[in-house]
């Protein structure tokens, strides 16, 4: 009996050659430019597939919340991390020091108040804590704007007790909207040349930077080609997901994980149900080329277009009209980090069969 048989639905099923594949190549390719390969847990959330990324070289791991470090060091395999957040009030500030005593630890600060609220923390504890300083490089999220106003935070931050300023970091995010290859590389370097010149302007005011450091799969292999970068910071490499092969470079057969699901309904020709919603797929929307709640594999042109909390309503192409009550399908999420975060396990696969079941240890991990 194969996998797709053995297993009740809706689950989320991994890939294991597809799995080690991915991260190989990236591994790889960090080390042919002489990146630090420094992979975003958020995504796979498991001690499994950190243990398979440090096995290829990982320098440590990015995270965005405390509880998902706090969960990974708990098992054994973070002992170097950068909090890509930023750290606010007492209760957060208390887990950080704690979280110190077992990690190298760096965070991210966008500004002075919490850079003096670290400050004072890590000095009043006998403390050194790294810091990178926050860019907003186009996303318009968290972070600092490029150029000057990065070198008036470095000003001060340099000057705090207890802080040392490492670097500067962003998350080129907004490569998301690209609408063709050709524009999702030009912001990604963009995003770079922003990173670079704001670091030269610190080294000419005499701030050393020791890290440049970017962020973003669709991004990485554009971003990075920009002389001057020096880290690395992708998530979702590990396992893919529907807007990872908007463009070509790779294809649905590079998406490690999947989510298993069964039709439970088929109520016209042109409709079915699967029992697969909005508390597993997420609601997070398609591509800006694509239609629909996921990709479904089995049936490309088929399209999930209306999710309630445990059904997912599939249009039908003629093509997928044979499809009876009780088939399974494989779906490809739009964004597979809050889908992984959706579920409590991953189930292994290899040549057609279970091999293991990983727990997700920060599933939930939101503090």
């Amino acid at each position: 009996m194969g996998y797709r048989e053995e297993l009740d639905t809706p689950c989320l099923v991994v890939d294991l050659d597809r799995l080690e594949q991915n991260i190989a190549e990236m591994a790889a390719y960090a080390r042919e430019r002489g990146l630090a390969l420094r992979p975003h847990i958020k995504t796979h959330k498991t001690a499994e597939i950190a243990r398979l990324q440090r096995q290829h070289g990982v320098v440590g791991f990015t995270c965005a919340k405390l509880g998902e470090a706090e969960a990974l060091a708990d098992a054994g395999v973070l002992d170097d991390v950068l909090l890509a957040y930023q750290i606010v009030g007492e209760q957060k500030i208390r887990r950080l020091l704690a979280l110190m005593e077992r990690a190298r630890v760096t965070v991210a600060v966008d500004g002075v108040e919490v850079a003096e609220a670290l400050s004072r923390a890590v000095r009043e504890a006998g403390k050194t804590l790294d810091v990178l300083i926050e860019v907003n490089t186009g996303l318009n999220r968290a972070g600092v704007e490029p150029g000057e106003p990065v070198l008036r935070l470095a000003r001060e931050v340099v000057q705090m007790p207890g802080l040392r300023l490492r670097g500067l970091m962003t998350h080129e995010g907004h490569v998301g909207k690209a609408r063709d290859a050709e524009e999702l590389a030009e912001i990604a370097c963009r995003a770079g040349q922003d990173m670079v010149d704001s670091a030269e302007l610190l080294w000419r005011e005499g701030i050393p930077v020791e890290v440049v450091s970017v962020g973003s799969t669709p991004a990485a292999f554009h971003t990075t080609a920009v002389p001057g970068i020096t880290e690395m910071r992708p998530g979702t490499y590990v396992f893919y997901d529907n807007a990872s092969f908007r463009f070509d470079r790779i294809g649905p057969d590079r998406c490690a994980l999947r989510i298993l699901t069964t039709v439970i309904s088929r109520p016209a020709a042109d409709r079915a149900v699967i029992d697969a919603g909005s508390k597993t797929l997420t609601m997070d929307p398609p591509p800006p080329d694509r239609r629909g709640h996921g990709y479904v594999v089995e049936h490309p042109e088929a399209v999930i277009v209306r999710l309630s909390e445990e059904h997912g309503v599939v249009e039908l192409p003629p093509s997928a009209r044979e499809l009876r009550v009780g088939d399974r399908l494989e779906i490809i999420p739009n964004h597979v980090c809050p889908a992984v975060n959706l579920q409590d396990e991953l189930f292994v696969v290899q040549g057609g069969r279970v091999i293991g079941t990983w727990p997700v240890l920060a599933r939930g991990k939101v503090r």
